[in-house]
């Protein structure tokens, strides 16, 4: 067992300046030209458009029985409408208007931001954590633009389950104005 071992750490000690030197010759990616999620600003959604969105999601976790919180924000990420299903933690109201800032003030759905401190995608970002709390934004699934005609209106926010049970009700109120996803 030890000649092993020594054999082992010889071989891995005469390895280690081939693997830098491999390591060394790897090219750094390219800078794209285009900017990610650049999303023009067009007309904040309506209240009505806003209540249609979250009557969808509030559909959706009642299928469930999950006790939501959503709410529904401008480009700027001010609230335009919530609600609070009966029973749902009281921590969610605060958290679901989070999540729906943070999709609109970057474009994007929460969710990256959560991959982005897990390291999902790479090595994990703890920087992200700092940008969110200028912005009281979250790094957590369950917040999404939304974009209709190409243009960013607003977006939608659920908290209350778990993170898959939250993204899962926001995109059901997405979908009902019309948004992706993707």
């Amino acid at each position: 067992m030890r000649k092993f071992a020594r054999a082992a750490f010889l071989g891995a000690l005469l390895a280690a300046p081939l693997f830098q030197t491999v390591q060394a010759q790897t090219p750094a990616p390219a800078v794209p030209e285009a900017m990610p999620f650049d999303i023009p600003y067009g007309t904040p959604i309506d209240m009505d458009e806003a209540h249609k969105g979250i009557m969808a999601a509030v559909t959706e976790a009642k299928m469930h029985n999950w006790k939501m919180a959503v709410s529904v924000v401008d480009p700027s990420g001010n609230l335009i409408a919530h609600a609070t299903m009966d029973g749902t933690q009281i921590a969610s109201i605060a958290i679901a208007q989070a999540k729906a800032r943070t999709a609109a003030l970057f474009r994007r759905p929460s969710k990256l931001f959560q991959d982005g401190v897990n390291g999902a995608n790479g090595p994990p970002i703890p920087g992200i954590l700092g940008l969110l709390a200028i912005s009281g934004g979250v790094a957590s699934e369950g917040g999404y633009p939304i974009v209709k005609d190409g243009k960013l209106i607003g977006a939608i926010g659920a908290s209350g389950g778990i993170a898959t049970q939250d993204g899962m009700t926001a995109r059901a109120g997405l979908t009902a104005v019309g948004g992706s996803a993707n």
